[in-house]
């Protein structure tokens, strides 16, 4: 394949790219009004939590399925049909605010929706990017596709705004047009026929063995296998850090000053995804995971000292800067080394392997936070007059102490990574799936 072919798939990942990018601020801003919604309804935080979870678990539980659906049927035809399935919801509950019939238990269904279809849009970019980006490409294109997380957490300060100049209904509205934007790409763009069905004619195995066929790859290739379990464990810090991270501000500063903060840590994570997909990451992908790792430690670590607003929003920049590059070089390492056919099933298996620590996370990271190490870091505390000269003594402190646990995890997590002989030596032990830099599998006949 010559420069212009090469130019050309670049430019057809940039279209869809963008357009995945505004339909995923769209969604951003509808999850954030439908929280705010739920909260302000209900004055439950439990009700809000639950919001959250049905916008996680069905994501988890549906992985595996999502990998067989994208090695198996034209990957266009599932981005048109999963972008239409989310877009109903939304329509419903525009209709519901209208008609003022709007429920919590809607909440629930939309955003269980919302997970599944996220998952199937996932996958099934992750499985289409190495089919149409070089090899050598593959780090720059998974850090710019990170930007829609920079655009998660920045998205309470736009939501808040748009709330206020057009409404609930309005804000819905805009993300059924972000919707409409990312269908007539799809619609628009001319994708070649190995990035659409990459499978050929080969016979389809039965629904079980599809089921297990990414995990049996996994478990035959225990360096990959050994990669998602650090991904694993970076998720839980990850899930760790995002739940516990704003009542520990709320501890100490009010709510403009948490809405500037997470503005920062969104800002912090934006610059990351660019600099990622400017510099495409370290050569030696998995040592320089470790060493973004490290790094983040070191910043988790920081936001634990003492109660400053500036000391946090550095830290937080800091912190986030890192995740687009941890997450766009392991991305890269799985779609250099997995077959192109079994791409789908694998990171369908290890995205629900991966994000299963989140749901732990939010259930274990509160409620130690509040009920074990913040009574022992009030005055007079257990842990008053020992970890409490480091991280203080008072109210948000426990959640403080959890924040430094959590900074300890990740730097064993980086050290894991760098010297676990199975990771150190991944990426010259296992051959790359193609032999070539060329995004386009040849075909046999």
């Amino acid at each position: 394949m010559g420069p212009p072919q090469a130019r050309g798939d670049m430019l057809r990942f940039a279209v869809v790219w963008i357009a995945s990018l505004l339909s995923g601020v769209g969604s951003s801003l509808t999850g954030f009004v439908l929280g705010v919604w739920a909260y302000q309804s209900t004055d439950s935080p439990t009700q809000f939590a639950l919001v959250m979870l049905c916008g996680l678990l069905p994501g988890i539980l549906i992985g595996p399925f999502a990998g067989i659906v994208v090695d198996r049927f034209n990957r266009r035809t599932v981005l048109i049909v999963t972008d239409c399935l989310a877009a109903l919801p939304t329509l419903a509950i525009v209709f519901l605010i209208q008609t003022d019939g709007l429920a919590v238990w809607h909440l629930y269904l939309a955003s269980a929706i919302g997970a599944a279809c996220s998952t199937f849009h996932a996958t099934t970019y992750q499985a289409m990017t190495p089919l149409l980006i070089p090899k050598r490409h593959l780090g720059r294109a998974n850090g710019l596709m990170q930007i829609s997380w920079a655009t998660q957490i920045a998205a309470p300060v736009l939501a808040g705004t748009l709330m206020v100049a057009v409404g609930m209904s309005g804000v819905l509205v805009i993300d059924l047009a972000t919707f409409a934007v990312a269908v007539l790409a799809l619609l628009v763009v001319r994708l070649p026929a190995t990035v659409l069905r990459p499978s050929g004619t080969a016979e389809a195995p039965t629904l079980r063995t599809d089921l297990v066929a990414g995990w049996r790859h996994l478990r035959a290739k225990p360096q990959l296998l050994g990669l998602v379990y650090v991904q694993t464990g970076f998720n839980f810090v990850f899930a760790t850090a995002g739940v516990l991270i704003q009542p520990l501000i709320l501890s100490f500063a009010t709510a403009d000053v948490l809405g500037l903060l997470m503005l920062a840590g969104g800002a912090g994570m934006f610059c990351g995804s660019l600099v990622m997909g400017v510099w495409g990451g370290p050569r030696g992908r998995v040592r320089g995971m470790a060493v973004f790792m490290g790094v983040g430690s070191v910043a988790l670590f920081l936001h634990t000292l003492w109660p400053s607003p500036p000391l946090v929003g550095v830290a937080a920049a800091a912190f986030l800067f890192t995740l687009p590059v941890v997450g766009g070089c392991a991305q890269a390492v799985m779609q250099t080394k997995v077959e192109r056919d079994l791409l789908g099933r694998v990171l369908g298996t290890a995205h629900s392997l991966g994000t299963a620590a989140t749901p732990v996370a939010y259930l274990l990271a509160a409620p130690v936070a509040e009920f074990v190490t913040g009574p022992l870091l009030m005055p007079g505390g257990g842990l008053a007059g020992s970890f409490g000269a480091l991280v203080g003594v008072g109210e948000g402190r426990g959640i403080a102490f959890v924040l430094l646990l959590d900074a300890v995890l990740l730097a064993a997590l980086a050290a894991v990574t760098a010297f676990a002989p199975r990771l150190r030596t991944l990426e010259t032990a296992l051959p790359d799936s193609v032999a070539d830099d060329s995004p386009h599998p040849v075909r046999s006949s």
